[in-house]
């Protein structure tokens, strides 16, 4: 055997100290053997987030408006009480604005003060989004930002920038994927992604929610 694979059959990696999910780890255990941490709460919030919250939730609430629109219409009108039709709600998502984008606007969201993000319905934020990079040039160059996420838009769309706060919470409706008239509404939810729903991203691109 040669090359990078080229290992003894008695070959063990170091832990690398540095890395983050070791440390958390480690962190957890001193905490549980103090007694200041229940193991089976820590367990029940993973699955809370793995399960519970994420994007597949916002998809499904994605799709749904997709493929009827007196619930689309109830969605925009208010958020909050559409998505808990639907069974999500609760922290970090109290009262949902819901954008939609279309031919000529394309909504995009951010949060300029810190990362205030809907986690009932994309789970937690993606480490860009909480950049200060992404903070500041989502509002001063919108369009650049977009196009580095391989989102490029003609100069007749209308770009407009919404700024989550712990009052105001937002997420983005994609603009339905032209020729997708006949996929059922289950089908509809392997199209949108948690991008498509920030609006860094169109629908049907990236990667599945």
């Amino acid at each position: 055997m040669s090359g990078d694979h080229a290992h003894g059959a008695d070959h063990t990696h170091t832990p690398d100290p540095a890395d983050p999910a070791i440390r958390v780890e480690a962190i957890e255990s001193l905490l549980v053997e103090a007694g200041l941490l229940d193991p089976a709460r820590v367990d029940a919030l993973i699955e809370r987030y793995e399960h519970d919250l994420g994007p597949l939730n916002g998809a499904r609430v994605v799709a749904r408006a997709w493929t009827d629109d007196a619930y689309r219409q109830r969605l925009l009108e208010d958020g909050t009480a559409a998505i808990a039709e639907l069974g999500y709600g609760g922290a970090q998502g109290e009262h949902m604005v819901v954008v939609e984008n279309g031919a000529e606007v394309h909504n995009l969201v951010v949060c300029t003060l810190c990362s205030c993000y809907p986690w009932p319905v994309l789970g937690l934020p993606p480490s860009w989004y909480k950049s200060p990079e992404y903070r500041a040039r989502a509002v001063r160059e919108p369009r650049a930002v977009l196009e580095e996420f391989g989102t490029e838009l003609s100069d007749e769309v209308d770009i407009r920038v919404w700024d989550s706060s712990a009052e105001i919470r937002y997420l983005v409706l994609p603009e339905r994927p032209a020729g997708t008239e006949h996929l059922s509404e289950d089908e509809l939810v392997a199209l949108v992604s948690r991008d498509s729903m920030i609006g860094v991203r169109l629908a049907g691109t990236g990667e599945p929610a």
